[in-house]
């Protein structure tokens, strides 16, 4: 593991470091590779770990499939956000983003492709990138942190090409509506904002914890994760997780979840969601809880789908958090095992 223990610890004690290390760590995101068969997981030490799945998920399974294939250092702070194209994945940490190709990564020569900063507005600033969002039809990339600002880089050159300004504090998450194409983010100010990305504009502001209904004052404000399918939307964090209608910006659907909710996302016809506490929750639209199944680690922050068409047998859910480890779920009825860094 490149970089994971210092060189003032005695050899004799590496092994204790190393236990303190995933006895602290938190895992913020992960993604998928573009055949489907790997996992790429970020931690708060900057290291990413890639676990092949194909090989935990096969009958002769051992403890070993388990485990990485390669963890490099790739940032001095954590990864708070990953996503990944057909070719490369993009990890992003404190002010920075950084480009791997895929087929590097796999054959174990983890070297960056290239790494960029967003136009800050100071040299002393280094806010956190905490959501990273792809724009197929524009081949772009959105960048949203601590500067409170959504930034779009143009894959092709390299170039930050616009700055999005209307949050007055740190983003925490972003989502696209892939039609028109829109961005919604959700922030510390406790607002989601909807962005026409071809008029480089917010067209819509919607202060959640205004209304009485998803307010949760103990809570706060903040707006920890959301989600978007068609003309609705699904957020949450302090205020409750509520099912939005876009259009009207009408709350419809209030879940009643008391635990602030990290990270949603809409599946067939059920909500998933995850946040305070072991559980991986399942919600139809109408607000009854269907199932909450419980994972290996006490809070939970990312959930991801492997729906690659290009490798149905690794069809599965993870959800990392508060731990070394990632569960993964072949069905969403039960965890089938946990992968670990």
């Amino acid at each position: 593991m490149e970089r994971a223990v210092p060189p003032t610890v005695p050899l004799g004690q590496m092994e204790v470091f190393q236990a303190l290390q995933r006895l602290h760590m938190t895992i913020f995101s992960q993604s998928f590779s573009p055949c489907g068969k790997f996992l790429a997981a970020g931690n708060n030490y900057g290291q990413i770990a890639v676990f092949s799945l194909s090989a935990a998920l096969s009958a002769e399974a051992k403890e070993e499939s388990k485990k990485p294939i390669v963890t490099f250092q790739a940032h001095d702070g954590p990864v708070y956000s990953m996503v990944s194209t057909d070719r490369h994945l993009f990890s992003a940490g404190d002010g920075e983003v950084k480009a791997w190709l895929w087929a590097e990564i796999l054959k174990k020569g983890c070297k960056e492709l290239w790494c960029r900063q967003p136009p800050y507005r100071t040299s002393l600033e280094v806010p956190e990138i905490n959501a990273l969002l792809l724009v197929p039809k524009e081949n772009s990339l959105i960048l949203a942190g601590g500067d409170c600002q959504l930034h779009t880089m143009d894959l092709e050159t390299g170039t930050f090409t616009r700055a999005l300004r209307g949050h007055t504090d740190y983003i925490h998450c972003l989502a696209l509506r892939e039609r028109n194409p829109e961005v919604l983010s959700g922030g510390e100010d406790g607002t989601v904002r909807l962005w026409d990305l071809r008029m480089a504009k917010e067209v819509q502001t919607i202060e959640v914890y205004k209304h009485e209904e998803c307010s949760r004052p103990h809570n706060g404000r903040w707006i920890g994760c959301l989600a978007t399918d068609s003309d609705w939307m699904v957020c949450g964090g302090g205020p409750a997780l509520t099912l939005w209608h876009l259009r009207s910006s009408t709350p419809t659907t209030i879940f009643p979840m008391w635990a602030p909710q990290k990270h949603v996302t809409f599946y067939q016809d059920l909500i998933l969601s995850a946040g305070q506490g072991p559980c991986v929750n399942q919600w139809q639209l109408s607000g009854e809880l269907k199932a909450q199944v419980p994972g290996s680690s006490p809070g939970l922050l990312s959930l991801s789908l492997n729906q690659q068409p290009a490798a149905p047998e690794c069809k599965v859910l993870t959800a990392a958090g508060n731990s070394c480890r990632v569960d993964v779920f072949t069905n969403l009825g039960y965890r089938a095992f946990s992968l670990s860094f």
